[in-house]
């Protein structure tokens, strides 16, 4: 589910969460449906249109495309060539596809074997020593194939943090496409002390749990955010994934999904075994991370540009502050 301006409405300085997910179950229930009568092409004959019309009127996520690959462009060359409008419309067609995958995943439907998991090895190391982890995500790709990567792990709980609201009407559409899956949605707006201690019990039974590294926190605080290098420009990346790791004392993993070809790829790499961060540097500790993590972004965009799916200003997000990162001690 990402994030994308609604007709009219410039990006600038608004917070991401006030543009509104159009993303919505009963939408979602309809596509699905479509695919199961006859398959991708009654999906792209409904979409695909209303994909159009959208790019058509809504300046404010065209623009943030364009910026998007351009910087991307200019930082990695990933595209060949200086990106215009055409490639704005590619990259929310690649997001319509992606509509369907997510339907997929979460429904038990995409085959395991058309995906290639990248580091799993550990992710099973850890599940068969009852060891649980944090995963740090960012809105590229089909991240609902998180289930796929626990499904595929017999014994993997997995709980994802979502901002949006409707989490619970998710977890129900969740329950009904797919019973027992090893995935549950909890919805936050800040890390509270209660929210703490409840993630800190699963993952002391074991248990994963998967929060976005890319999008400044809907109640955002001083230290919520730090400004590191993305793209060659200084973007707002999130400190929760790394107050959290280190509040939970769990080895800390980037989890990144890319469509290659017919397929998608999984990665798992490892950030930190364990986060700790001084009391007297806790936001240049928690900004060397979030710089780690975006250079690990940056490395699958080059590889898949079209997969980004924030659909809004992304380097002009309020709330941010400057904090050059440090080395690693």
């Amino acid at each position: 589910m990402s994030a994308v301006p609604r007709r009219g409405s410039g990006t600038g300085e608004r917070h991401w969460a006030s543009i509104g997910e159009q993303t919505l179950a009963g939408g979602m229930w309809l596509l699905y449906g479509l695919f199961r009568v006859g398959g991708r092409l009654p999906f792209r004959i409904v979409l695909y249109p209303v994909v159009l019309w959208y790019w058509a009127v809504n300046r404010g996520a065209r623009e943030a495309s364009l910026e998007y690959l351009q910087r991307l462009q200019r930082h990695t060359g990933a595209l060949g060539h200086e990106p215009g409008r055409r490639d704005t419309l590619r990259h929310f067609f690649s997001f319509a596809e992606t509509i369907l995958d997510k339907m997929l995943a979460v429904g038990g439907r995409y085959k395991l074997g058309r995906i290639r998991f990248v580091g799993h090895q550990e992710i099973d190391g850890l599940v068969r020593a009852r060891q649980g982890a944090l995963l740090v995500t960012a809105h590229i790709g089909c991240l609902e194939l998180c289930q796929a990567s626990a499904d595929a792990t017999p014994g993997m709980k997995l709980t994802v943090l979502v901002h949006t609201v409707h989490a619970e009407q998710f977890n129900r559409m969740l329950e009904r496409l797919s019973p027992g899956r090893g995935m549950a949605l909890l919805q936050v707006t800040e890390i509270s002390p209660a929210t703490a201690v409840l993630l800190a019990e699963r993952v002391a039974r074991g248990e994963f749990v998967a929060i976005a590294g890319d999008r400044v926190p809907v109640v955002a605080g001083r230290a919520s955010s730090v400004q590191v290098p993305f793209l060659g420009h200084a973007a707002p990346f999130p400190t929760g994934a790394y107050m959290l790791a280190s509040l939970l004392k769990c080895p800390l993993y980037s989890l990144g999904c890319i469509r290659q070809g017919d397929t998608h790829e999984v990665v798992f790499e490892r950030l930190a075994e364990r986060v700790v961060l001084p009391r007297a540097d806790r936001l240049g500790a928690c900004a060397v991370h979030a710089a780690d993590f975006a250079q690990r972004i940056e490395r699958l965009l080059a590889r898949a540009p079209f997969e980004w799916f924030n659909f809004f200003s992304f380097w002009n997000q309020p709330g941010a502050l400057a904090a050059p990162p440090r080395r690693h001690d």
